[in-house]
């Protein structure tokens, strides 16, 4: 009997851990509308933890096929999915949206869309000339302070934005962990500002409904790697968190072995492709700046002033946007502290809070619509985003869904910082030569 009747049929390129928020939901929330049929990774030992997680839904039902890079062109052909999803290291993207497009097959893609303008005009040429669609899964577009900041700009509580403040804080451990792994290498990642801020940029995008037209950005590893190590006197260090015999004291250290999920994915699975998920902090190698501030101008004349720090002692983000008709503030204050100790709370508690205060006017606190902390990540919006993804959009006056137009929007900020970083020079958006649509 035929199980997969009716429903879409989707093969997962790349089994690390950011695929399992879209394998879970298709073996569960979703399981009524679609289902993997194939994993496509290096790695077998990472195929096989998500065999096993197949398998505890359905039985002794064979798993999905399994298939290396080189081999998915036959995977395509072979298994014929109705859909990709592509959540492979950065650097790969575009080979898997440009082979799946080209292959008339629909493609779900994690941020970013890619990590070069090269790399993302292919998609584009692909795009152009497929009948094929492919979506960006900007979750923290559905978050529900999120949308909600959208939906007060967009009414017009604040006239017409004149400017936007972003700041955003990783703390010592979110923030670290992009030192570990292979985001630590520019040519890899693009860094944070196209890996991570890619979201932030996508948000101020869509939320002034507008194109980023000028970028400028400073910037540079202020905090991690060897060089700071040596000059703030912390000594040697090994090259791993695993070959540390005092990691057990140290905040910066990994323990890949004490969570089910990291021991599966990664630390038993090196001996197949030799990666290292717990490389230390404050080793060489690392390429990625961990402060960077970027100003970028848009084409209806709005600017944006935007801060990243990767070391912070707390996680969130502030945004100030200002307008004719007066000002939006947005706090949200996702992790407190970082063992701080007792006490901590008191001073800094989690959680979001929205103020409007128009001209002439007293501030009024917004509420923050319901959901927002529920058990899905990025604010309450993975829900939110894996029903549009899987069962399709409904009427949504805000435009939450993410397609090629926003993905290239929110990299040539990043890709057009990287270059300013470069140069020392602004850099006109245009020059990436990258398709950003209509306003």
């Amino acid at each position: 009997m035929n199980t997969t009747v009716g429903r879409r049929r989707y093969a997962v390129v790349g089994t690390g851990n950011r695929a399992q928020l879209y394998v879970d939901a298709l073996l569960t929330t979703h399981a009524d509308v679609g289902t993997p049929v194939a994993w496509c990774d290096v790695n077998a030992v990472r195929m096989s933890y998500y065999d096993d997680r197949y398998r505890a839904v359905h039985g002794d039902q064979p798993a999905p096929r399994r298939y290396g890079p080189d081999d998915f062109a036959a995977l395509l052909a072979e298994v014929r999915p109705d859909g990709v999803i592509v959540t492979s290291p950065d650097w790969t993207h575009h080979r898997y949206v440009v082979a799946a497009l080209e292959h008339g097959c629909d493609v779900v893609v994690e941020k970013p869309l890619t990590t070069s303008a090269g790399h993302a005009r292919a998609i584009a040429r692909a795009a152009e000339a497929s009948a094929a669609r492919a979506v960006l899964t900007f979750n923290y577009r559905y978050s529900p302070r999120n949308t909600e900041v959208r939906r007060l700009i967009a009414s017009g509580a604040v006239g017409d934005v004149t400017s936007v403040h972003f700041e955003w804080l990783l703390d010592t451990a979110h923030g670290a962990d992009y030192f570990r792994r292979w985001h630590r290498e520019k040519a890899k990642s693009g860094g944070l500002l196209v890996h991570k801020a890619t979201h932030h940029f996508d948000l101020a995008n869509w939320w002034l409904d507008d194109v980023p037209a000028t970028v400028f950005a400073l910037g540079g590893l202020r905090f991690y790697g060897a060089r700071r190590a040596e000059e703030r006197g912390l000594g040697p260090r090994p090259a791993r968190s695993r070959d540390d015999p005092g990691r057990a004291d140290d905040p910066f250290a990994l323990d890949l072995g004490a969570d089910d999920t990291l021991r599966r994915l990664y630390l038993e699975a090196e001996g197949d492709d030799g990666y290292l998920r717990d490389q230390d902090v404050f080793g060489e190698g690392i390429t990625i700046e961990d402060n960077l501030s970027v100003l970028v101008g848009y084409e209806r004349g709005a600017s944006m002033t935007y801060s990243l720090n990767a070391h912070a002692p707390w996680e969130g983000y502030r945004v100030a946007v200002n307008g004719t008709a007066g000002r939006l503030e947005l706090e949200v204050v996702e992790t407190a502290h970082q063992a701080a100790g007792p006490g901590a709370d008191a001073v800094r508690a989690e959680g979001d809070r929205i103020v409007l205060q128009r001209h002439w006017e007293r501030a009024v606190e917004v509420p923050v619509p319901p959901g927002a902390h529920g058990p899905h990540g990025h604010g309450g919006g993975d829900a939110l985003l894996l029903d549009d993804l899987f069962r399709g959009p409904g009427d949504d006056p805000l435009r939450r869904p993410a397609g090629l137009d926003d993905g290239f929007r929110s990299i040539a900020v990043g890709l057009a910082a990287n270059e300013s970083l470069a140069t020392g020079r602004p850099v006109r958006v245009a020059s990436l030569g990258l398709p950003l649509g209509p306003r």
